[in-house]
């Protein structure tokens, strides 16, 4: 495997994770550092460790796991999005809106959006290769774009003001629309 189709494979895993993140940038009061650091790594390394889980159980599980990974993906991204539109309309949102880069709703998000991943570890068994390097590789670019997600997601929540929460709602919903269909039939 080529080091252009590995940046190639690590761009495509993570575009779920960086639309996410925008979502997310979108929908938090104030984008400190912290939220950023916090979700480009938990993004960063849940992407990193799938294709090493998917690696690992190689070819006996590929038809289990890619027979409903989209639709777990599907409905972890359309309750949380589902969740911030109702909160932003019907007023539900909470103190902890400033953390919600962290906790269940952060690992939830992660473990959506890294399912392609464990399928791709699965391909990569096949070809008889290591998987650190390519699991680094998703790693890192994951992470760099989760970063730049979260602040072009912070610049357009402070333009759009109250309605930036359901925006990033939408957002999260359509991408697990998009998971959904890109694996039906």
């Amino acid at each position: 495997m080529s080091l252009i189709q590995l940046l190639l494979i690590a761009t495509g895993l993570a575009a779920d994770a960086f639309a996410v993140s925008v979502a997310e940038g979108v929908a938090l009061d104030d984008v400190t550092p912290r939220h950023t650091l916090r979700m480009s790594l938990m993004f960063g390394l849940f992407q990193g460790l799938m294709p090493v889980l998917g690696w690992t159980l190689g070819r006996s599980l590929q038809h289990a796991v890619g027979s409903f990974d989209h639709w777990v993906a599907f409905g972890i991204l359309g309750f949380i999005g589902g969740k911030m539109i109702g909160d932003a309309i019907f007023g539900f949102a909470t103190e902890a809106r400033h953390e919600e880069s962290r906790g269940l709703h952060l690992l939830g998000l992660a473990v959506a959006t890294s399912l392609d991943a464990l399928a791709v570890g699965v391909s990569i068994s096949m070809l008889k290769v290591t998987i650190w390097t390519p699991a680094l590789v998703i790693a890192a670019v994951t992470a760099v774009l989760c970063a730049f997600g979260m602040q072009a997601g912070r610049r357009i929540g402070t333009r759009i003001g109250r309605r930036a929460e359901v925006v990033g709602g939408v957002i999260l919903l359509c991408v697990g629309v998009m998971i959904l269909v890109k694996h039906l039939p």
